[in-house]
């Protein structure tokens, strides 16, 4: 007999609002559903009714951990609209900005995973570490949080020659500790045990679900938008795409790893290869009348943004696919069969966004109901 196990809304193991749903029988996981909406804060109906100027900073505040990523992804989608390119140099010190943010994404990623499995002693060493992606992000913005780097048709700081051996100081050290981590993965056979083998996602699966990001690539789905449509400085830049084949929480942990050597090596190359004249351009024409698409490869995957434009001085209409948004559909899957114990981690493995995801309420004013869909009434295809 399966009886019902609530994780949530408001629960240790989650570090946002969310309600989790788990069929157990015994401690096996044999069914779920999750319900979100707990922090629908309405931004893009908000960027409606601000300017193209002030949505930079909204943008920011979709997510604070990828807050650069959004704003750059925004920029970008305007700079489309107004049929213009920013400065080279402006493209490469928004590289540089993106991958130091990824840095220390991912390495707040890997402090938050080791807790999850109660291995704290590498949850604090990672999170000390983390502070040098930080110094560096506060070297270039001026800020640690909600860089507000990006403006249209550029960026608002320049990397002065004493920043650039600054940060070339601080990815000495970081390259250091991605060492230390891989050498504490690798050979650590309790963190192995732990996460081998577990919350496995199949590559079709990853496909059928149409997951983004570390998720797909630990699952052996070799996209990444920064080669796949490139933009900024990715044209000119070296990288490789980790991709990884067990489709577990291992597997998906080895990516991140990966990934990390991979963004202190696109830094360097950008530092080193970064053009001369100016961080953002002068005059800006006006919108035009139509539509744009933008995307870029956020540090839990593909992010899109679509923007509207009725030649006002504001967008019409303004519609965000978080990488959470598909990346969530994955963690039911990924549980079935699993114990309870595993259930923390597992979710922990896509790096979920709950805030940035929260859409989806359907209001019925002839009956005066409100539901807010979970993931089963989404698959039905019917609000009740």
């Amino acid at each position: 007999m399966s009886t019902i196990f609530p994780i949530g809304p408001f629960h240790l193991a989650l570090k946002e609002a969310a309600l989790l749903k788990l069929e157990v029988e015994g401690e096996r996981i044999v069914g779920g559903d999750i319900k979100l909406g707990y922090m629908h804060r309405g931004i893009e109906e908000l960027a409606t009714k601000k300017s193209y100027h002030s949505n930079i900073f909204l943008a920011e505040r979709v997510c604070g951990i990828c807050n650069t990523a959004h704003s750059t992804c925004y920029a970008q989608t305007v700079e489309a609209l107004m049929g213009i390119d920013p400065p080279a140099r402006a493209g490469y010190i928004r590289t540089i900005v993106f991958e130091a943010e990824r840095l220390q994404s991912h390495l707040l990623w890997f402090g938050v995973g080791m807790h999850e499995i109660g291995y704290d002693t590498a949850y604090m060493y990672m999170w000390m570490e983390r502070e040098h992606a930080l110094d560096m992000l506060e070297a270039i913005c001026g800020k640690r949080v909600n860089l507000g780097i990006n403006t249209l048709g550029g960026v608002r700081r320049d990397i002065t020659p004493d920043k650039m051996s600054f940060i070339r100081t601080k990815l000495d050290l970081l390259e250091r500790a991605v060492r230390k981590t891989g050498k504490l993965i690798g050979e650590d056979r309790v963190v192995k045990a732990r996460v081998k083998d577990v919350g496995v996602l199949t590559r079709d699966e990853a496909k059928r679900l149409c997951v983004v990001g570390p998720t797909a690539r630990g699952s052996g789905v070799n996209i990444d938008t920064r080669r796949d449509d490139p933009y900024a400085a990715y044209p000119n830049v070296e990288f490789d795409v980790p991709v990884e084949e067990g489709g577990d929480v291992l597997s998906r942990t080895l990516v991140r790893l990966r990934e990390l050597s991979q963004s202190i090596k696109i830094i360097r190359q950008a530092l080193n290869d970064m053009p001369g004249g100016p961080i953002a351009l002068e005059e800006l024409p006006f919108p035009r009348v139509g539509e744009a698409l933008g995307r870029v490869e956020a540090h839990r995957g593909e992010l899109v943004y679509y923007i509207r434009s009725d030649g006002t001085n504001s967008p019409e209409r303004v519609k965000i696919r978080t990488p959470s948004v598909v990346n969530n559909n994955s963690l039911i899957p990924m549980m079935l069969g699993e114990t309870i114990a595993d259930a923390p981690i597992i979710l922990a493995s896509i790096d979920p966004c709950f805030s940035c995801t929260d859409r989806v309420t359907i209001v019925d004013v002839r009956k005066n109901k409100e539901k807010t869909m979970t993931l089963s009434d989404l698959r039905r295809g019917r609000p009740a």
